[in-house]
């Protein structure tokens, strides 16, 4: 089944830029699209809620002054990420903000509902649900998901725990539409693997905490790049989720990684601690496994230049064998 142009014909790369809570801001959103990927951030990030139709004018406005002054090379799409989760109190004034400014791709997370999907197909946009197995895929799609994000094992913050080769299979078994994949994609080889696998586009958070444009403190993104995947752990202690994030920020915080309690997922709360007093995101940093391939703090551009170089290499010599 062929992808929906709005994720074919403006695309540089098969790539989607995953919404990372508090670091992903307009600066980092512009920065992506411009450099031919999608876009995203959470709208729980515009803080107060009020603030979301400010970051959504801004996002839409430069970027169509963008795509005037450059006819052929225009930006890539953006989205915005909605909790869908009880906890979330806002959903329904940020969901009325995407629809004001008919943002082109509304990415759902932790609860699937027909009325946000009903509220973002009114104007055309498409709605994207990460589900981490087949049984929550099933259910996004009966509820009028357009397309699925697959969170496999190793991927940053929270995180599935199934190979990717599972789920991917497990998936295209009824499944044709637009299905991304994320986990461990940090460069080109990574998302042509992706595309190999089944899926259409590569879902990419971790690299772009280690870029200039992202709101991330600089200790954080040096972390990233003096670390590899033995430095990732995964513990629902810190939201009632079970997510992937650094050790190093667990071990400053005062904890022991290696021997983190379990948490009460009833007591499921996004950026307060959860059960913890340490605050997820902001004392304990979220990471994917493969930040091995993060050597240095780029430019969005210079990030996406390189992913797009190795990605040409890969299929280069993937076709000469």
């Amino acid at each position: 089944m062929a992808l929906p142009p709005i994720l074919s014909e403006r695309l540089r790369l098969p790539v989607v830029a995953a919404p990372l809570f508090i670091i992903s801001t307009p600066d980092l959103v512009i920065a992506q699209c411009k450099a031919g990927i999608v876009g995203s951030f959470p709208a729980l990030n515009a803080r107060p809620a009020a603030e979301l139709d400010r970051w959504l004018e801004r996002i839409t406005t430069e970027l169509a002054e963008y795509d005037a002054a450059n006819p052929d090379s225009p930006s890539a799409p953006f989205a915005v990420n909605q909790i869908v989760h009880g906890s979330n109190d806002r959903l329904q004034h940020d969901v009325e903000m995407c629809v004001k400014w008919k943002v082109p791709i509304v990415i759902t997370s932790l609860g699937a509902k027909e009325f946000v999907n009903e509220a973002i197909h009114s104007y055309g946009g498409i709605v994207l649900h990460d589900i981490i197995n087949n049984r929550f895929a099933k259910k996004a799609i009966a509820k009028g998901a357009d397309g699925l994000i697959a969170v496999a094992a190793g991927a940053g913050g929270h995180a599935g725990t199934l190979s990717p080769f599972a789920l991917i299979q497990e998936i295209r078994e009824w499944f044709e539409g637009p299905l991304l994949l994320s986990g461990s994609i940090s460069n080109g080889e990574a998302v042509l693997a992706s595309l190999a696998m089944g899926a259409d586009l590569a879902y990419i958070g971790s690299s772009f905490i280690a870029t200039q444009e992202a709101n991330a403190e600089q200790p954080y993104k040096q972390s990233l790049v003096d670390s590899d995947a033995s430095d990732i752990v995964l513990s629902n202690l810190f939201t009632g989720v079970h997510g992937n994030y650094l050790k190093p920020s667990i071990v400053a915080a005062g904890l022991d990684p290696d021997n983190l309690p379990e948490s009460d997922p009833s007591k499921m709360s996004f950026g307060s601690g959860g059960n913890s007093s340490a605050k997820a995101w902001k004392d304990i940093w979220g990471c994917g496994q493969g930040i091995g391939a993060i050597k240095a703090v780029l430019t969005t551009q210079d990030l996406v230049d390189k992913i797009e170089s190795q990605y040409a290499s890969a299929k280069e010599r993937l076709m000469s064998v």
